[in-house]
Parts: C-alpha cells; structure tokens; sequence
C-alpha cells in the first residue's frame, strides 16, 4: 500500500520549503513596494535609505540553485528562560537567512542565531536539549533526501552523516561557496568568538580556515551590526585571483556590505612598476625599517635659533626662544602623529602669545587665538622648526641617499643592509621611480608617521604567512581600534620572508594577545592525498601537526611517469575532464606558457587562475605561485621538481610543492619527467 502524500516525510519537507521560498518573495516585494517619498526629510536621506532598500532588496533573492534551508532541529523541552523562543516540541527551519511568514512567525531561522547553534555543536554525548537533528540533501535548489540523528536516543549509535560527507565532496564548477551546512563544531566555535577578541587560525589544506574566517565576518555583522556599520569590516587576500574565488561567499549569506582587497590595495599611495631581488625585499620587510623611518622623519625637526615677534595693531609680542624649545620638547615627548604634532605647533605658540595679552590687561577669546596661530611669522616660524614632510619623498630620499640612509639606519641596519636597500640608479623624483611592492609598504609606514591610519572594526586576514613584518603593520594599523581574525598556515610559507610563528606575526600586527587556534580536522583534501603531501611537513615545518582527513572516501591519487614533453599532462587532464567537476593543472611558472601553447594545439579550452569555469570550460591553468587558497575537484600537478627550483631556495621551493599538492578535493595525478624531490620519498 502507497504511503498517502500528507504522511510522506520527504513531501512535507518540500512542502514548507515551497512555503518559505513564497514568504521571502512576499518579503522581498514588501520592500520593492515601500514608499519612502513622506518619511525623509532631504534628498540626502533618501538616497541613503533607497540604498539601504536596494542592498535588503538584494539580500532578499532567493538563489535557485541554494537551498533556503538545509537543517531542521526538533527541541525535547519548553526552553527555560535564557532560550524563550521555543514551547515543547518546537521545530526550527535552520537556513542562510531568517524567513518569516506573514503573520512575523519564523518559517526559517538565520543559522547565525542561538537557537541555531546547537545544530553545529549538539552530539550524543552533549544533546544540548535537542531530540532530533534533520539534514537535508539538495540537486541544485531541489531537496531530495533527509538524514536524522535522534540525539537523545542511546540506543541510536552514533554515525558519520553520509548528507554531510556529500556535501562536503560535491563537485563545484565555478567561485568557492559557503560551508554553512557542513561546519564543524571546532570550527564554529573560532565562527562564534566575540568581538572584542582576535583570533588567530593555524590551519593545514583542508581544514576550511577561509571558509572560517569569511564565516565569522558575517557571523560578527549578525552579532554586532549597528558596531560593524559604522567601523566596517575587511578581508585581506594574497591577490586578485583568490579574491575573486571567494568573492560570492558573503553575498550568498546576504552580506554585501564587505570590503575585500589586498595588502597591495591598502598601501597603494604610489604606481608600483618596480621590483626588488629577494634579499632587497628581506631587508625593506623587517620591521626595524619602521625605527629607520622614524628616525629620518623627525629629523625633520630643528630646534629653533632664535625667538619670534608678533605684531598685532600697535603691540608686538615676542616669545622667547627657550619658550619654543619647551613647546618642541613637549610635542616631541607626546605619543601624537608628526602631523598633529605640527598642527599644533601653532596653536601652542598662539597661547603664550595670549597669556602676555591677558597680563597687559587685554581680554583675548578664541578667535583671537586663531588669528595668532595664522600670523606671518608664526607660521614662518612653524615651517622652519617643523617642516611639513611627504611621506613618499621621505622614503624616496632614504633609498637614494647614501649619507641620509646610513645617518637615521645607524645602529639599526648594518653597512650590508644599508647597500642592499640602495637604489642603483636613484629616481628624480616620485612619480618616476619605480617602487617595487616593499617600497609602497614602507610609504605606507611613513604615511602613519605623518597622520593616523583609520582603524576599522574588525579585519580578516587570509594566507597570512607570507606577509613581512612591516606588512603585518601596514595590516595592523587598519584595526588599531578593532579586532582581527588571522588565517594561515605556516607550512605554507612561500616567500622568503615568511612568517616563523604566529607569536611573531602578531606581535608585528600589533595583537599579541590574540587567541591561537589549531584546526587539524581535513575536511576538504582526501585522505591518500594529504598523507603523501605531509612527507614534506618534516622539511618544512617540523613543530606543525599533520592535518588528518577524516574523509571516508580515500580519494583518486596516482603518481605518473611519464615522457618528457606535454603529452603525458594532456592525457591526465583529459582523463580528469571525463569526471564531474573542475580541474586544476598547476605547473611551475616557468612551464605555464608551453602548456598553454599545448593545450591550444589540442583545442582543449582552458581558463586562468581568477577567471570563472562554467561546466563547458572546467579547466584552469594555474601558475605555482597563484595556486594557493585555490580548490578544484581534481589537480593534474605536472613537474613537481620545477616547482620547487622555480623558487629563490630549496625550503621555499618545497613549501610551493606542498600547496600545489593540496588543491585537490576528490583526486590528485602527479606527473613526472624528472626525478621526484627526494623528501616525497
């Protein structure tokens, strides 16, 4: 006998989930139908507002192809008072965004919320008062089967959810998506810190640290969002191309608010057309070139030779000269901005100014101060004891100056140092040089010097090991007043100025006190996979521990010899594209145009790291130097021992090798003309 469609499982499901996509449309039209002409007094208001409703309108879509909800917790008990929204046996709907119908009741919860949590930590041993945990599984936007775990039933084993795992291993064509479905209950927790804290992320390929970090930004803008709007909020990437892999993850949890750039992006106060050798850009990276910087700018400053007059009507006023010094002395003792010092020279010297008058009898206000502080001779006298100052020029004088560098680097930089941060050829003038990336980090430090960074709410920074510490600055200036989240790994580490321990890096990003986290869990890369990646971890980072996949599929990993040429590559990228999802072929940078030429020659379509896959084109060709952060399906990794010579030494070459390793999420082939790295084993 059929089994009545009213008391099948699956058709209620998909029943209340027709039912919440109609009570997000009925949203959605509510606000595209408001009329704002009666309640904002300006045209200024009005079009903030219709640009409030036009990112709530956007935040309302309803994307096809992701499922409004993917879980459903059923409650055993009325919550007490600290979790009032739920009566006996109450049910929630756990989705990307809250839904509600039109009488205000939830038909889906934001999983952001409380009462959500516990769908991300309850377990057997800790039910966390719930009865049942429904999961759902999903083709494209139709919800097409469910798994439940009955927390509170011991006579239930407990077992690995195969929804989960699926989820885990879909194929993906196209940009990285949420993970919301599928977080941990170790990852949620670093989701869930509050915002006071930084939080610092130590996390092998695999262990969804980017998914984390971007997670708990829209987390925080749940938790916080009136704070966050006014302070903002940043994620920082390695470049342009993971940029734009990650770039769609907030939008589909409906924040569009998040600004994204790189450490480039940030310190961008001149053209960057130059480059430094690698042992150049150690020296401009190490942090005692903020001491060098400091030194040369407040050189700036001259104790003054002799006192000033200032003439108003029929008086004169002098102010002696010991006077100025003291005022010197004490701006220079203050912990203010060069700038801010300098405008309030004036002002300091005006003040005296206006104690004589009072003395003689005079009744002087503020505008009378302010005329003072704008006289001829004290702003001349302003320009001669603290000159304004250009950052760019200042640094521009540094690394072309021989004499002026070795007087402010004394003591800090040795003789070698100082030479290898030299110019050869020096510029004429700012715009030009040509400023290599360390250069434009170091304007950026004396742009600091002059006038205060503005500090956001809170910052997110990704593949945080390769930054130097005068980068980490540049960063930590951005959030003074707020709070950070940092994500690495320090296996990862592929400049030569990488990062040794996250203590370091934190205490140049100016968050010692940040909480270090380990995740250790690999979700994303198979088992086989990540065990032949991990021979290398002992020559690269001998303290980290090995991420340990706890994928149940092994995962398809085969190491080739093959001819020298491009033939042995074209025919494992073929055998990879007759599979569901996206291929990555990483080869070291050196090889990329031969196997684009190749790849051409056998009308085999191929798209470059940042460039979006569709399901004709799956293929992406991607340097060894842009591959991290970057997932794909499968990976075809041609020449592992070009990849590590491509690099200045053999450490960084083997830490490359190991993210290239490490892209794949279903299957890995390694091809080989030349001998494998003898630390593969």
């Amino acid at each position: 006998m059929s089994t009545p469609v009213h008391d099948d499982p699956l058709s209620r499901e998909r029943g209340h989930l027709a039912a919440s996509r109609s009570a997000l449309r009925a949203m959605r039209e509510d606000v595209e139908t408001l009329d704002i002409s009666d309640v904002t007094a300006n045209w200024v208001n009005a079009a903030v507002l219709e640009r409030q409703i036009e990112d709530r309108i956007k935040a309302l879509a309803d994307l096809s192809e992701t499922p409004l909800f993917f879980g459903r917790l059923d409650y055993l008990h009325a919550p007490g008072a600290e979790r009032a929204e739920g009566a006996e046996g109450e049910r929630f709907y756990v989705g990307r965004r809250h839904v509600h119908d039109a009488d205000g009741d939830p038909m889906v919860i934001d999983w952001r919320a409380p009462v959500s949590q516990p769908f991300y930590r309850a377990s057997k041993n800790d039910p966390l008062d719930v009865s049942l945990r429904r999961r759902f599984g999903y083709t494209g936007g139709d919800l097409t089967a469910y798994e439940d775990e009955h927390l509170s039933d011991p006579a239930e084993a407990a077992a690995t959810s195969k929804l989960l795992q699926q989820e885990i291993e879909r194929p993906r064509v196209g940009p990285m998506r949420d993970i919301v479905a599928t977080i941990q209950p170790e990852q949620d927790e670093i989701v869930r810190a509050g915002l006071t804290g930084s939080v610092c992320v130590q996390g092998g390929p695999g262990t969804g640290k980017t998914a984390v970090g971007l997670h708990r930004v829209a987390y925080l803008l749940y938790a916080h969002r009136e704070r966050l709007a006014r302070t903002g909020t940043l994620v920082i990437g390695p470049n342009r191309s993971f940029l734009h892999y990650i770039e769609q993850v907030l939008p589909a949890l409906g924040e569009l608010t998040v600004r994204q750039a790189t450490v480039e992006d940030l310190v961008g106060h001149v053209e960057v057309r130059g480059a430094d050798e690698a042992a150049t850009a150690v020296v401009k990276g190490d942090a005692r070139m903020a001491e060098v910087l400091r030194r040369a700018l407040y050189a700036h400053v001259c104790p003054p030779a002799e006192g000033i007059v200032v003439v108003r009507g029929s008086r004169r006023w002098r102010v002696a000269a010991y006077e100025l010094e003291e005022i010197v002395r004490e701006l220079l003792a203050r912990d203010i901005r060069y700038g801010a010092a300098r405008d309030a020279l004036p002002q300091r010297i005006a003040h005296l100014v206006l104690v004589q008058m009072e003395r003689a009898g005079e009744a002087p206000d503020d505008r009378v101060q302010n005329a003072v502080a704008r006289n001829t001779a004290v702003k001349a006298a302003v320009k001669e004891i603290w000159p304004p100052v250009d950052p760019a020029k200042l640094v521009l004088r540094l690394l072309s100056d021989a004499d002026f560098l070795a007087e402010h680097a004394a003591g800090v930089l040795s003789e070698d140092e100082q030479k290898a941060v030299l110019w050869v050829k020096p510029a004429r003038s700012v715009k030009s040089a040509k400023w290599s990336p360390a250069d434009a980090v170091l304007i950026d430090e004396a742009t600091d010097l002059v006038e205060r960074t503005h500090s956001l709410g809170h910052v997110v920074l990704d593949e945080a090991q390769d930054l130097s510490p005068m980068q980490y600055r540049a960063v930590g200036r951005r959030c003074t007043t707020g709070s950070a989240t940092v994500l690495g790994d320090l296996a990862q580490g592929t400049t030569p100025w990488a990062t040794r321990s996250w203590a370091e890096a934190l205490g140049h990003l100016g968050k010692g006190e940040a909480v270090v986290e380990e995740l250790t869990a690999g979700f994303r890369v198979p088992t086989d996979v990540i065990a032949y990646a991990s021979r290398l971890l002992p020559h690269i980072a001998p303290g980290l521990t090995p991420v340990a996949s706890i994928r149940e599929n092994p995962g398809f990993f085969d190491v080739r010899t093959t001819p020298a040429g491009t033939a042995g590559v074209l025919a494992a990228c073929g055998e990879l594209l007759s599979r569901e999802g996206s291929v990555g072929l990483i080869a070291a940078d050196a090889r990329v145009p031969e196997l684009a030429a190749a790849l051409d020659a056998a009308g085999v379509g191929y798209v470059g790291p940042g460039e979006e896959t569709t399901h004709a084109t799956r293929l992406t060709l991607v340097p060894a130097s842009l591959a991290k952060g970057l997932e794909y399906d499968y990976v075809v990794l041609d020449e592992p021992r070009a990849v590590v010579d491509g690099e200045p030494d053999e450490r960084t070459g083997l830490r490359r090798l190991y993210v290239a390793l490490t892209r794949a999420v279903s299957g890995l082939i390694v091809t080989h003309a030349t001998e494998l790295p003898a630390q593969l084993g």
